[in-house]
């Protein structure tokens, strides 16, 4: 029941923006591509236990990510785009004691990697 509780305050205090610091149990609202959810963590022993749940629209079945980033980790999550269009990657950090959730930077070349079906030419 607790943590019924817990996860609908946690929803209920989700902010409308995504790039920016988090501090612990605080909700933060996520877009990725067409995927809508929320990320929070909580102070382990081990590092920050980030907690992630997003879902295709309202309809769609949630899922859940977690992982315990220690101090200078990182972990994306991504929706691939259709074929010849970029995907959709949020970025979430934790380092200098704090964790950002940001839209991923690209290759410092600037380099747009886009996917699509491999080459036949050998």
């Amino acid at each position: 029941m607790f943590k019924c509780l817990t996860l609908a305050a946690l929803c209920l205090a989700a902010s409308p923006s995504y790039a920016g610091e988090l501090f612990a149990l605080q909700a933060e609202s996520v877009d990725v591509g067409s995927f809508h959810g929320i990320v929070f963590y909580t102070s382990e022993p081990d590092g920050y236990r980030v907690v992630a749940t997003i879902s295709d629209g309202e309809s769609g079945v949630p899922v859940r990510f977690e992982a315990t980033l220690s101090e200078t980790q990182k972990l994306s999550i991504s929706v691939p785009g259709k074929l010849g269009e970029q995907s959709e990657v949020v970025e979430i950090s934790h380092g200098g004691g704090k964790l950002v959730i940001a839209p991923a930077q690209h290759a410092a070349t600037g380099e747009l990697i886009i996917a699509g079906p491999p080459s036949t030419d050998q």
